[in-house]
């Protein structure tokens, strides 16, 4: 019997203190389109490929009572439980352009063992954002 139950994944979504703030940095930082920011800011959206990247604020009544209270890192040494992770082609010049747009710099980018060149910052929020090349070369068109 074939099955219908065929899900995919749809949205990463990324708790925030100010959504405009965090659509405009990574768009800013990381090269990433805006999809849209929902006019009550309390919801953006970015164009990352066949999984959207979406942004909704820290604490709102919707989810809160229902789901629980986010909790975010109490230190620069802690770090949620979460890390957004981009492929560029070129790693050093990702790395660069988040740092000129306010990320901080966590670890420059180097080889790992795994023969992919990576390097981490930290966006306005704290949360840990991994710069990566490609393990697999995306196919060219």
């Amino acid at each position: 019997m074939a099955s219908s139950f065929r899900p995919s994944f749809a949205y990463t979504v990324v708790y925030v203190k100010d959504v405009a703030k965090s659509v405009d940095f990574y768009h800013k930082a990381f090269g990433i389109n805006v999809r849209r920011l929902d006019e009550s800011h309390r919801w953006g959206e970015l164009e990352s490929g066949q999984t959207t990247i979406a942004f909704t604020p820290v604490h709102q009544h919707e989810t809160d009572d229902l789901t629980g209270h986010v909790k975010n890192p109490r230190s620069a040494h802690e770090r949620g439980p979460v890390e957004v992770c981009f492929a560029y082609p070129d790693v050093d010049a990702a790395f660069k352009r988040a740092v000129e747009h306010g990320a901080v710099a966590v670890s420059e980018p180097e080889m790992k063992e795994w023969g992919q060149k990576v390097g981490y910052v930290r966006d306005i929020d704290g949360i840990v954002v991994r710069i990566g090349s490609y393990v697999n070369p995306p196919p060219h068109h």
